[in-house]
């Protein structure tokens, strides 16, 4: 069978368990050729098609995510290396990206909390050449992709990862001082919310769960977050699209005046917070 009729067959096969099953059928069978999408498209599509193909689609059907079958995915104009143990780097969390780079330009020490992947410290440093960062996570595993991803786009010797959870007393005695900028994607999915089961079943809970109301984490991370922070410095945090109102009023309390910022979208993605005089 040729690749064009095996990518017809998987198309239909995924529409079940993906909301873009031609373009999954597509990446899969780039990685099983060894190609680009694009040179699969332009050259390859009267080819046979090669047997690696069956498996991927096989962990595609079971709602197993396209980045980790591919183990990566595309962020702020950077490849990171992604794993089941950390969360996949989406494109609407890019606007915290843009957000920290406009308002704190100059910043020479950033703080990345919960960094999974290292996507946003990454890019961060990736446009600012004079800022060094650390970014913190409590899972060894996700800070060893960080890592590689640091490694992978020459930023290692800007980037340093640390073991550390901002649930536990004395953690922020790791870090060395404070900063100009702090950037944070915590768990803020509610404990019973309706997920795609590709996210259910194959993301790490631990990144994804903060409570009845997914608040528990900003309610510990934000009040720690003024001593942390440098004179004007700057927070800015991912939330989920219901929760600007009540991440406001947490932040609030700790001191934080806080600026919404939308994804592509135009649903509220993050909050930039600055101290109050």
């Amino acid at each position: 069978m040729t690749i064009a009729q095996t990518l017809r067959e998987a198309a239909a096969a995924l529409e079940a368990s993906s909301d873009t099953p031609r373009l999954d059928a597509e990446l899969l069978m780039a990685e099983a050729l060894g190609v680009s999408r694009s040179d699969l498209l332009l050259r390859h599509m009267d080819s046979t098609a090669p047997d690696g193909f069956a498996a991927l689609l096989e962990r595609r059907q079971n709602h197993e995510p396209v980045a980790y079958i591919l183990g990566h995915q595309e962020f702020y104009g950077h490849d990171f290396r992604v794993t089941a143990d950390v969360l996949i780097p989406r494109g609407d969390s890019e606007v915290l990206v843009e957000a920290a780079l406009t308002a704190r330009a100059d910043a020479v020490r950033i703080l990345d909390c919960g960094t999974g992947s290292g996507a946003l410290l990454l890019a961060v440093l990736s446009e600012l050449p004079e800022a060094e960062g650390i970014g913190i996570d409590r899972s060894v595993a996700a800070l060893a992709v960080a890592q590689d991803n640091a490694l992978c786009l020459d930023l290692s010797d800007r980037a340093q990862m640390v073991q550390a959870d901002w649930r536990q007393p004395g953690w922020s005695d790791l870090l060395g001082g404070s900063f100009d900028l702090i950037l944070a994607n915590p768990p803020y999915v509610e404990t019973d919310a309706d997920l795609a089961p590709s996210v259910r079943t194959h993301e790490p809970h631990g990144a994804l769960f903060a409570g009845p109301e997914g608040l528990d984490d900003y309610c510990i991370l934000i009040p720690q977050l003024p001593k942390l922070l440098n004179p004007g410095g700057i927070a800015i945090l991912e939330i989920g699209h219901t929760q600007a109102e009540a991440v406001t009023a947490i932040a609030a309390e700790a001191g934080f005046a806080a600026k919404l910022h939308r994804d592509l979208g135009g649903r509220p993605r993050a909050l930039e917070l600055s101290l109050m005089p």
